[in-house]
């Protein structure tokens, strides 16, 4: 037979663990029923910033459920993310209103501009910038979105004075 060895413990930063603490009450105050997996995995994501492995596996087990369940929930909604975002994060609108107005060109001046590309974040970690199906802003478009704010009427031009702003 031979012998089972297990991996040494390593200590995780503190701040993780907090984070873990904050992540398994939000567990307990849904109950943690499998049917409320969404809201968790909403919640996870605003107390990490985003949702590594290491973070779908701790929910997976307080759920008792595979963590290829919740994987397949993070994969499949756009919302959620499995790398670290900046700390503002630009959405532009790609919906057929602001796509016909120029979101294009938002796109491509916001990657010249912040010198990154789309699903990218800046070097200096600041900005993430994505794309989204739509924002739901048709009469403001071209739009975009950075973190809660929505930007109506965009335009390469006005970008710097946007971001100058963050």
């Amino acid at each position: 037979m031979s012998e089972h060895r297990k991996k040494p413990a390593t200590k995780l930063p503190k701040d993780h663990v907090q984070k873990l603490e904050k992540i398994a009450e939000v567990i307990t105050k849904y109950e943690a029923k499998p049917s409320n997996l969404i809201m968790i995995l909403h919640a996870a994501q605003g107390i990490y910033g985003y949702l590594p492995y290491v973070v779908q596996k701790f929910i997976a087990d307080k759920l008792h459920i595979p963590v290829a369940e919740v994987s397949g929930v993070v994969s499949f909604y756009s919302f959620f993310s499995t790398e670290s975002k900046g700390e503002h994060t630009i959405m532009v609108c790609m919906g057929t209103a602001c796509y016909v107005r120029g979101a294009e060109k938002l796109v491509k001046g916001l990657e010249k501009h912040l010198n990154v590309e789309v699903d990218g974040t800046t070097e200096d970690g600041k900005f993430t910038l994505c794309k989204a199906r739509c924002i739901g802003t048709c009469g403001l478009a071209p739009a975009m979105m950075i973190d809660d704010t929505v930007c109506k009427s965009v335009n390469p031009n006005k970008l710097e004075s946007i971001l100058s702003k963050y």
